[in-house]
């Protein structure tokens, strides 16, 4: 059975949408309990990988802060996996923590059961689900993944979950700890939250 150490994982922490619910503010920046909301995501996964991506298409300078930033390699805001392909690209451990700027809740039990799914299965893509339900932007993938990710995009097809189905990823259960997956996406979940 293999093993995966910190050394072996880079993370990605996803910044890189419209936020056309957030009024076009841009999502990981904006306060949550007096810090930016990408910070909340940051400090969980700080201790527990190689390094840290932000894949964002504004604001770059800001969230240098955070993380190596990269941006899209395709134009106008392809989503979230084509900001996971720019990273593929970029990193050079063998696996890849996914994580959304927009979930503060997630604890150290998040890559903890997906690495044990990826040890348990041998596989090269794990992904978050609760109650049947994907959460695509809640993932683990192997970097030799990345030529199937960019032939993907080629096709035109750009949802994420359809793209984990597709390719047989592995759905690791969190039913038992659906809060790890409350995201805030609009000015109200702010309001009510902080």
């Amino acid at each position: 059975m293999k093993n995966i150490n910190k050394s072996d994982i880079s993370a990605v922490i996803l910044a890189g949408g419209r936020s056309s619910r957030m009024k076009g503010q841009d999502k990981g920046l904006i306060l949550f309990n007096n810090k930016p909301l990408i910070h909340h995501v940051m400090d969980v996964i700080d201790q527990s990988v190689d390094s840290i991506w932000v894949s964002a298409n504004r604001n770059l300078d800001l969230y240098q802060k955070f993380g190596k930033v990269v941006s899209d390699n395709l134009l106008d805001y392809q989503g979230p996996l084509a900001g996971i392909s720019a990273v593929l690209n970029k990193i050079n451990t063998k696996y890849l923590l996914i994580v959304p700027c927009d979930g503060p809740y997630i604890d150290h039990t998040l890559l903890e059961k997906l690495l044990k799914a990826m040890i348990r299965h041998d596989t090269a893509l794990c992904v978050a689900s609760e109650n049947k339900h994907l959460h695509p932007t809640f993932a683990l993938v192997d970097v030799n993944i990345l030529p199937v990710v960019d032939q993907y995009l080629e096709t035109g097809e750009r949802r994420l979950g359809k793209f984990f189905k597709d390719n047989n990823a592995i759905e690791v259960d969190f039913s038992d700890s659906p809060q790890l997956f409350a995201n805030l996406n609009s000015p109200e979940d702010f309001l009510v939250n902080n």
